[in-house]
């Protein structure tokens, strides 16, 4: 995009403000990840009508919609004092994070339903390729039963990013990263699906014959999967209920995408990166696991949000032009 974005009056600068050109960006950037997350919602909205699928209207998915709706509207109004903008960017960050994952999950159940053939085999010859044994991982895993559940708690960490990275980034006024953020997950499950439809696999498990959990141990990720991928590749499945949608996409790995994403945020903001970085290298190590991935999919996953970073960071949110007429809110939103 080319343009310049327009402000009817210079904003007051304070200690520790972002920069008039920074506000214009971060706002810039806020706005296009809506109309992102707008073009996103229709797509999948038409998927499930060609597909004849349709959203069970369950208290989750009422109570979610409505959670981010609530966001939206305080983030906005807050928006409009130069006082709350840290906290603005908080709340509306959370919603759009929270509607792109929702609006993420069920397009990889959208992906799932091309009912290609399955790749497992070839997934495997990858890995040996490289010469790695995913069977010498597990046994090396499974060998310490007491770190499992440390292990599995790394694995669930997939949920803080979405809820912690907006109060950090937001908080810290890394407002434009924190929209990059957005945008680099936004398009980070784009593709994951996108390839994920192409390349589908049911997991390591099956292909190698292991068991799947025993006293303390259970690959849920896994377990996840290998009940509901089968159900949507035959077309089984009519009404999809948010409360029971799961991960159903072995490669890429999104754990590991999001893993890397994650640790991209906060390295913004020095005092979190060795707990950036613990956390990310314990999800990475836990994802094959639990999750029941092939090393080239946590290679996969971290090639694919790489890119997604890049592009994210490579867009302009100044060259959306805000007109001469535009609202308070508009305004403050640039004066933090």
């Amino acid at each position: 995009m080319t343009g310049r974005a327009y402000v009817r009056n210079s904003p007051a600068q304070s200690a520790g403000a972002q920069t008039s050109s920074e506000a214009v960006e971060a706002y810039g950037l806020y706005l296009l990840n809506w109309i992102t997350i707008t073009i996103l919602a229709l797509f999948v909205g038409v998927s499930l009508a060609l597909l004849k699928l349709s959203m069970a209207l369950e208290g989750e998915l009422l109570g979610s919609m409505a959670t981010v709706a609530g966001l939206t509207a305080a983030g906005h109004v807050l928006l409009s004092r130069v006082r709350a903008v840290r906290i603005a960017y908080v709340l509306i960050s959370i919603a759009q994070l929270g509607l792109v994952s929702m609006l993420g999950a069920v397009l990889t159940y959208v992906a799932a339903s091309a009912n290609l053939p399955l790749q497992d085999a070839m997934l495997d010859s990858w890995d040996k390729f490289f010469g790695l044994d995913w069977t010498i991982y597990y046994r090396l895993m499974t060998a310490w039963p007491a770190l499992l559940p440390y292990a599995c708690l790394s694995y669930g960490a997939i949920g803080l990013p979405p809820i912690a990275v907006p109060i950090v980034l937001g908080l810290t006024n890394n407002h434009v990263r924190l929209q990059q953020f957005t945008m680099a997950t936004l398009l980070t499950l784009c593709a994951v699906a996108l390839i994920s439809a192409l390349i589908p696999a049911i997991g390591t498990y099956q292909q190698y014959n292991l068991p799947t959990e025993f006293a303390t141990f259970k690959a849920s990720g896994y377990l996840i999967q290998l009940d509901r991928l089968p159900v949507v590749r035959s077309s089984s499945l009519q009404v999809l209920n948010i409360s029971q949608i799961g991960g159903i996409v072995t490669f890429p790995s999104f754990h590991a995408a999001a893993a890397l994403l994650a640790l991209w945020a906060w390295w913004g903001v020095w005092w979190m990166r060795p707990w950036a970085l613990m956390m990310c290298v314990a999800m990475l190590a836990a994802t094959p696991l639990w999750g029941g991935h092939y090393f080239v999919d946590i290679f996969a996953g971290v090639a694919v949000a790489a890119l997604a970073i890049a592009f994210a960071k490579a867009i302009e949110g100044q060259s959306l032009v805000i007109p001469h007429g535009a609202k308070s809110t508009s305004l403050a939103c640039m004066t933090p």
